[in-house]
């Protein structure tokens, strides 16, 4: 029973590595091939909503560890997308 509960080491890779492509797609960590701070909030909607789509897929499948695993991620992705979409809309200031 104790198995039951652990989370699949291969869903844990697949939600953390799309969680990660989303945090750099969005700008908020360099690209570790080239060290460069890139943003792509087009890119990061579409790894968010590739999580969303697992989550909506999976509901009922998922032990309650991979259950609060994936919430909590797509929650914390998707507050991050709306904090830089809110950066990007913002109009300019001028300095005087």
């Amino acid at each position: 029973m104790a198995e039951e509960k652990k989370i699949n080491e291969y869903f844990l890779s697949l939600v953390f590595s799309l969680s990660a492509a989303a945090m750099q797609q969005m700008g908020k960590v360099a690209n570790p091939i080239n060290n460069k701070v890139e943003k792509n909030l087009d890119q990061a909607k579409v790894s968010i909503d590739m999580l969303k789509m697992l989550h909506e897929k999976t509901k009922g499948n998922l032990t309650e560890d991979e259950t609060k695993l994936l919430a909590s991620t797509l929650s914390d992705l998707q507050l991050n997308y709306v904090d830089e979409l809110g950066k990007d809309t913002k109009p300019e200031q001028k300095v005087n």
